[in-house]
């Protein structure tokens, strides 16, 4: 089921027309009351899943952490009114070390992870994301590591259909050639068909709409699209 997800993350580095230097992603998986950079320089891991087979507790994704980058998110983030704040005890949750052993399995790119922040709002999130965009220009990749479809009591017969409608919906609006309209239009993404069925809590949308944000007008790109537990899903680029 996972495999052609795996061979996308797998192919990311490859596309790149140059290698980062870091990687600053995003996770559903991590809100703070504001917005707050991890700066630890060797975090662990936080395996936070409950009843999964015992060898996805035994992973390993020993990349180094980014301290100096790090602050340098707080400041941008500072600069553009956010207050931010920066921890360094809590370990990279598998919204982190999942898809970063696929991408990166030599585990040699340092990381910066970026909360969510608990309200939630789909302005202010694409708001940091634009004020995150230039350290595009400094050689980091910003990734947001969600899933664009995560209703987890979805499993019955109408989970295709419906997931699949909510999906062309998202990609029509996440692709719209004008970057003004794609910003309103996934800030609006409640408006989408079947939006509150497929996302009853928005958290794993939110990483998108950093990456977009960071995207500021560069084309936008439906690199990625799949069935995966019944749901439909799909993956987007930005530049």
């Amino acid at each position: 089921m996972w495999r052609e997800m795996r061979d996308h993350l797998a192919a990311i580095l490859p596309s790149l027309p140059r290698q980062p230097r870091a990687i600053l992603i995003v996770s559903g998986h991590w809100e703070e009351s504001g917005f707050t950079v991890h700066a630890g320089a060797r975090p662990d891991l936080l395996f936070d899943y409950h009843g999964f087979p015992e060898p996805t507790y035994r992973l390993r994704h020993d990349a180094p952490g980014a301290p100096e980058l790090a602050g340098e998110v707080a400041r941008l983030l500072s600069a553009a009114g956010f207050p931010t704040g920066i921890e360094t005890r809590r370990g990279w949750d598998h919204g982190v070390f999942v898809p970063l052993k696929v991408v990166d399995p030599a585990a040699e790119l340092p990381i910066v992870q970026l909360s969510l922040r608990h309200d939630l709002d789909p302005a202010a999130h694409i708001a940091v994301g634009q004020a995150l965009a230039p350290l595009r220009d400094d050689d980091v990749l910003i990734v947001g590591s969600g899933m664009s479809f995560h209703n987890m009591r979805a499993r019955d017969g109408s989970a295709a259909v419906r997931s699949d409608d909510f999906d062309r919906a998202l990609v029509d609006a996440a692709t719209d050639p004008d970057p003004e309209e794609r910003r309103a239009r996934i800030a609006a993404w409640e408006e989408l068909p079947e939006a509150r069925y497929a996302h009853p809590r928005e958290e794993h949308l939110l990483p998108l709409m950093v990456a977009l944000g960071a995207g500021a007008d560069d084309p936008a790109h439906h690199l990625f699209r799949d069935h995966v537990i019944g749901w439909t899903v799909s993956a987007f680029r930005f530049g």
